[in-house]
């Protein structure tokens, strides 16, 4: 097992075909007012695991992979898929990045626990002011600890927001002492308008559609634990919003190896990916987005699906000509 810092993790999760993020499950206990998933405590999870192996095994199949993720919801409630995931892709050499809100860190930690942390190159752990309620000073340090314990490198996620920012730097100091930096660092995150936090946190600058740039996001796709492959890691694209293009359902380890892959060979991803969403509106079928505002590159890439044929590779002699353009400008 080895240290990943955070610079690797975005590395590696913006380039195409390096790493994929599992959701492992919708379930979670902590209830934040600003959850973007609207996870919940009877959320769905994993009910036919004959399935739920055969994603893993797609997964480790996958051609370039070197690093997978996993996340929900809150992934340590989902014992079983969880401790599954991680022996196998450990098993398989691939980097393992966990991502948590720490509420599991009782006073007393189950074993299983620490087993799982120790299979992981680094944690996201979660932490402000929305947490406090069901997570406090005293669960997250405990959290920490057990995790530096266990070997990982510790990523502390946190809202960008001043006070915020200032009480994990203060919890972190509870943990590790003024030295904290020898076992964590910081992930500073903008909030997001989606599940309970829609009206929190709404977005209110829009920009004109010829003005967007790349989405990284799109380097990287999202299994779920039910067989559903996202484009992204928008959450709501993950809970089945927005077009059908963003997503496939698949039933096999060899679903997943070709879902996957026929996300990335397509031709509007591609672009958005590699040129960028304002150089699509060259196109005649997007010219009258080029005026037209958004609030995020998401809205402007759901209307864009939505004008796409429902198969992702639908012949577009000019979309195939801007994805050869689009590769030769990230050359």
């Amino acid at each position: 097992m080895r240290h990943i810092k955070l610079a690797e993790v975005e590395e590696t999760r913006n380039t195409p075909g390096r790493a994929v993020l599992l959701f492992i499950t919708d379930r979670c206990p902590v209830g934040c007012t600003h959850c973007s998933v609207d996870s919940r405590r009877d959320s769905p999870t994993i009910s036919d695991f004959g399935l739920f192996e055969d994603i893993l095994s797609g997964i480790c199949a996958l051609p370039d992979l070197t690093m997978v993720g996993i996340s929900g919801g809150e992934p340590f409630v989902e014992r079983r898929g969880l401790v599954l995931a991680t022996e196998r892709f450990a098993a398989a050499g691939k980097d393992i990045v966990l991502y948590t809100s720490g509420i599991w860190a009782n006073p007393v930690i189950p074993a299983w626990i620490s087993s799982v942390l120790s299979q992981a190159s680094c944690v996201f752990l979660s932490t402000d002011a929305f947490h406090a309620a069901a997570i406090d000073d005293e669960r997250f340090v405990r959290a920490a600890q057990t995790i530096a314990s266990a070997g990982p490198w510790i990523i502390v996620q946190v809202l960008k927001l001043p006070e915020m920012v200032e009480k994990a730097k203060q919890l972190l100091q509870k943990a590790f002492g003024e030295e904290y930096e020898v076992h964590a660092e910081l992930s500073l995150i903008s909030p997001l308008p989606y599940g309970r936090a829609a009206h929190m946190f709404a977005q209110q600058v829009r920009h004109r559609g010829e003005t967007f740039g790349t989405c990284n996001a799109l380097a990287s796709q999202v299994v779920r634990y039910d067989g559903v492959i996202s484009a992204c890691c928008n959450e709501r694209v993950l809970m089945g919003f927005g077009p059908e293009r963003l997503r496939r359902r698949v039933a096999s380890a060899d679903g997943v190896v070709q879902g996957t892959a026929d996300i990335r060979a397509d031709a509007t991803l591609n672009i958005l990916s590699q040129a960028g969403a304002g150089i699509l509106t060259y196109h005649p079928l997007f010219a009258d987005l080029a005026d037209r505002e958004f609030s995020s590159i998401c809205e402007l890439c759901w209307e864009m699906q939505k004008r796409l044929s429902s198969s992702l590779n639908a012949p577009d002699r000019l979309l195939s000509a801007m994805t050869i353009l689009g590769r030769s400008k990230t050359e």
